[in-house]
């Protein structure tokens, strides 16, 4: 099983996902919320600020450990855990995807998600816990 760490990044009520234009082709071309594999000895919380360097250039804060999917593909098994993180500098600069988005909440399931990432966009929608 392969652990992946999202981010969900709140900006003006709305939330970021991003189209993956990079991956295998059960990802290629998907929407997800960005993140990425924990390596070896690292904490979920500092790959997740990790990742999001390497993928957008930008700094940001893990706070805390919101909700997770173990999810089958054909070829490997992902747990992907989402971080409820806050943005602290920098601008988007695309490397593993095409497009980015801050999206409404209740909007996100309407994209075309990778797997993994549809019971994080229902969680998302639901949530009680997350700030309005």
């Amino acid at each position: 099983m392969i652990k992946v760490v999202a981010a969900l990044i709140e900006k003006d009520g709305k939330y970021l996902i991003a189209r993956r234009s990079t991956g295998d082709e059960n990802v290629l071309g998907k929407w997800e919320f960005p993140g990425g594999k924990v390596q070896e000895g690292e904490t979920e919380e500092h790959a997740i600020e990790r990742e999001i360097k390497e993928e957008f250039e930008m700094d940001i804060k893990a706070i805390r450990f919101l909700t997770n999917n173990v999810c089958e593909y054909p070829k490997k098994t992902v747990d992907l855990r989402l971080y409820e993180c806050k943005f602290l500098a920098g601008e988007f600069h695309l490397h593993d995807h095409s497009e980015y988005k801050f999206v409404d909440r209740n909007k996100i399931i309407n994209y075309d998600l990778c797997p993994a990432d549809v019971p994080l966009a229902e969680f998302v929608k639901e949530s009680k816990v997350l700030r309005r």
